[in-house]
């Protein structure tokens, strides 16, 4: 175990479920939100849906899968919040680009199966995988020893999860009523950006008062 993930408890326990929580959230946010952005070009019909949840849950499974092997290599709360920051700046381009990226991917093909598939993949797939690496990250700063690990993965997980179901709620019943689309993802990016940048300049701050 590392001195770093040492250093996580209380106040860096208390961020790395925060941490977790916002971005079940922000998943479930950009994952309803682009299947609104998709649904102008290509419809809103089972295949447009169906390959919003294809792509976001091989980018999160594959998230998963790189945040526990990155976990491995001396764990830091700002590493942590370096990967919200990076899953919300690959957000970007589907607030910003992606009508034109539509269209050309529309100018190819109408057909709403693979059109569909390929929007995603350019969209939604990096936010997915950087958004799937930071709950096993957060797991790996929160476990000191083996007779906690199960409740500290379990009670992230569970926080994750709860994020998300807020997330899902909000958008469907009240966001998406009362902003416009783009608002949406970009305030969800800034959020993001706000919640990494204060958890890398928290973490700075405690390496000089340790050093000092």
């Amino acid at each position: 175990m590392t001195d770093e993930s040492a250093q996580t408890a209380p106040q860096g326990a208390l961020w790395c479920y925060g941490v977790a929580g916002w971005s079940g959230f922000f998943v479930m946010v950009v994952e309803l939100i682009g299947g609104r952005v998709i649904a102008p070009f290509f419809g809103s019909s089972i295949y447009v849906w169906g390959s919003v949840i294809f792509v976001f849950m091989l980018g999160l499974a594959i998230g998963y899968l790189l945040g526990g092997l990155w976990s491995r290599r001396n764990p830091t709360i700002a590493r942590l919040s370096a990967i919200l920051i990076g899953a919300a700046l690959a957000t970007g381009p589907a607030a910003l680009f992606s009508d034109p990226l539509l269209n050309a991917v529309f100018d190819h093909t109408a057909d709403p199966r693979i059109g569909s598939l390929i929007t995603c993949f350019l969209l939604f797939f990096a936010p997915a995988i950087l958004s799937g690496m930071i709950s096993p990250y957060a797991v790996r700063l929160l476990v000191h020893d083996e007779a906690s690990s199960g409740r500290s993965a379990g009670f992230l997980y569970f926080v994750s999860t709860v994020g998300s179901s807020a997330g899902t709620l909000m958008t469907a019943f009240y966001l998406v009523l009362w902003f416009e689309v783009n608002t949406i993802l970009l305030a969800a990016i800034a959020i993001s950006v706000l919640l990494g940048a204060t958890g890398i300049a928290a973490h700075r701050a405690r390496l000089k008062g340790a050093v000092a």
